[in-house]
């Protein structure tokens, strides 16, 4: 299950948006194809977040640099493509500079959950994905009836379903919290902590803004959906056929 896109247009150009994804990928570039080995010393034992070198004193950095590395090209496509569909219309409503502020906040205040679920971890820890967590969170919080669509492949099964927002990331953080309670918490793989700490950081950091926008009555006045008409694409969402009972 994919999303591909929203039908909540952005009032504006997102440059920060674009800017993120530009500098996401040009880093990554700089060390894609190298010896997997060269890249852990040279790169991420560096700039990638350690939980227990942080423990020690030292490292504090990054907790923000490590949201600029990627560990694949699947891992960072991933990552824009959710910043992408999510990321321009907090940026329409927060502001170019106060988005760029949130983005950065939330992909530190992920990175120091991801430290206190595992002060003592030596794995090294990378990606974007606490940081665009928290663009989820916000982005749920502000639109939650906001529909979005969905690619799901079962082997031969193939559908363009559009679903509410809060359906979609509600399924999503579920997920990270399953898979923070089964996964070994020093162990590698997914960062299931990182990711549902980044989504609450950016609910709470998005709360001003809602309140501004009249909280209650924002969503009393857009009934949770976008405060724009929503976008309709040539491909509408396909719908699941019904199977007749024998």
């Amino acid at each position: 299950m994919l999303p591909i896109r929203d039908h909540n247009p952005s009032g504006r150009t997102p440059y920060v948006v674009y800017a993120l994804m530009a500098l996401n990928t040009g880093i990554f570039l700089t060390y894609i194809g190298q010896p997997e080995q060269q890249v852990l010393r040279d790169v991420f034992l560096h700039w990638a977040l350690i939980p227990a070198r942080i423990s020690q004193g030292s490292g504090f950095e990054t907790l923000l640099t490590s949201t600029f590395l990627h560990g694949g090209l699947m891992h960072l496509a991933g990552n824009m493509l959710f910043l992408w569909i999510f990321g321009d219309n907090l940026e329409d409503e927060m502001g170019h500079v106060r988005f760029l502020l949130f983005y950065l906040a939330c992909g530190i205040g992920s990175g120091v959950i991801h430290f206190l679920a595992a002060p003592g971890s030596p794995v090294p820890t990378v990606g974007a994905s606490g940081a665009i967590a928290g663009v989820m969170g916000a982005y749920l919080l502000l639109f939650p009836r906001a529909r979005v669509d969905i690619l799901i492949i079962l082997v031969i099964f193939v559908r363009i379903l559009a679903i509410p927002a809060w359906l979609m990331l509600g399924l999503w953080l579920g997920m990270q919290f399953l898979g923070g309670l089964s996964a070994d918490p020093n162990g590698g793989g997914v960062a299931y902590w990182a990711h549902a700490g980044g989504f609450a950081v950016g609910i709470v950091l998005a709360v001003p803004l809602w309140l501004r926008l009249g909280g209650p009555r924002f969503w009393g006045r857009t009934h949770g959906q976008p405060p724009r008409p929503q976008a309709r694409y040539k491909l509408s969402a396909s719908h699941i056929p019904r199977v007749p009972r024998r």
